[in-house]
């Protein structure tokens, strides 16, 4: 088998692609989390705290340059080249990765009380129908037993 052929086997397994839809459709939810995070959540987080807003707490490592006279938030000094330990977004972020995960627990937790609820309806609880060549034989047997 040349490689080529080895690798389009494995590329177009059923579990590669299901990976791979996976991995973008995760990437969008994630950037949708984000959003609610930052513009929803965040500032009534920010209201209900006085203003609070997570994404300018950092620790300047360094003095900006010389002469530097923008605002002394994170996207100005980040821009400016100042190295800083932004401790605000890390919060941001770990706000977001429970939020994300609060919500997929949600999502596994309706789909498997779903397929509870498949697997206990009457369709899947009545047995299977005996095959007629099955009854065929039973009839002859109970005939032979008179």
């Amino acid at each position: 088998m040349s490689f080529a052929s080895e690798f389009k086997q494995f590329a177009l397994k059923g579990n590669v692609v299901d990976l791979a839809v996976g991995v973008i459709i995760g990437a969008a939810f994630g950037k949708i989390v984000d959003s609610v995070v930052k513009d929803l959540i965040m500032p009534v987080v920010g209201r209900v705290f006085g203003g609070l807003d997570f994404s300018n707490f950092f620790v300047m490592l360094a003095n900006p340059p010389a002469g530097y006279n923008g605002p002394m938030t994170y996207e100005a000094l980040t821009k400016a080249g100042v190295p800083l330990f932004a401790y605000g977004n890390f919060i941001t972020v770990a706000i977001n990765f429970i939020i994300l995960a609060f919500i997929i627990f949600l999502m596994i937790r309706q789909i498997n009380r779903l397929k509870l609820a498949e697997a206990i309806t009457p369709a899947a609880a009545a047995a299977p129908a005996t095959p007629e060549d099955v009854v065929l034989l039973r009839e002859i047997r109970d005939a032979l037993r008179k």
